[in-house]
C-alpha cells in the first residue's frame, strides 16, 4: 500500500522560505518519478515540480521556477521541496505523488501532468501572508 507522508509546512511571510519533506513507503521509491502538486483554496490541483527516479532530471512549473528546488534521497525514501522567495499565491496544501501506471514522462523529462501521478498523503499546509 502506497504511503506518502508530507511534512514541513507552516506559515511564513512573503519572501520567506520553507522546506517540505515526503516520506514514502509501500513501493520501490527509487524506481519511480516523483512530483509535488498543490491545491489552493477553492481551486484544483496544480502541478509544481517533478524529479526522475534517479534524481538527476527535474521539471518545474513556470510559477515556481527559480524559487523552488525539488530533490530526493533514494537511500532514505524521501522527497524534498525547498521553497524560497515565497509569495502569497504559493499558499496551498502541498502533496507529494508517485508516478502512476499511466505515467507518460521520460527519464530525462519528468511529466508535468497532474493526472499521471498517484497521491497517498494528507498534504501539508503552506500559508504565505503578511
Amino acid at each position: 500500500q502506497v504511503q506518502l507522508v508530507e511534512s514541513g509546512g507552516g506559515s511564513v511571510q512573503p519572501g520567506g522560505s520553507l522546506s517540505l519533506s515526503c516520506a514514502a513507503s509501500g513501493f520501490t521509491f527509487s524506481s519511480h518519478a516523483m512530483s509535488w502538486v498543490r491545491q489552493a483554496p477553492g481551486k484544483g490541483l496544480e502541478w509544481v515540480s517533478a524529479v526522475n527516479s534517479g534524481g538527476g532530471a527535474t521539471t518545474y512549473a513556470d510559477s515556481v521556477k527559480g524559487r523552488f528546488i525539488i530533490s530526493r534521497d533514494n537511500a532514505k525514501n524521501t522527497l524534498y521541496l525547498q521553497m524560497t522567495a515565497l509569495k502569497p499565491e504559493d499558499t496551498a496544501v502541498y502533496y507529494c505523488a508517485k508516478a502512476g501506471s499511466n505515467y507518460g514522462g521520460s527519464y530525462y523529462y519528468p511529466s508535468d501532468r497532474v493526472y499521471e501521478y498517484v497521491y497517498g498523503g494528507q498534504g501539508t499546509q503552506v500559508t504565505v501572508s503578511s
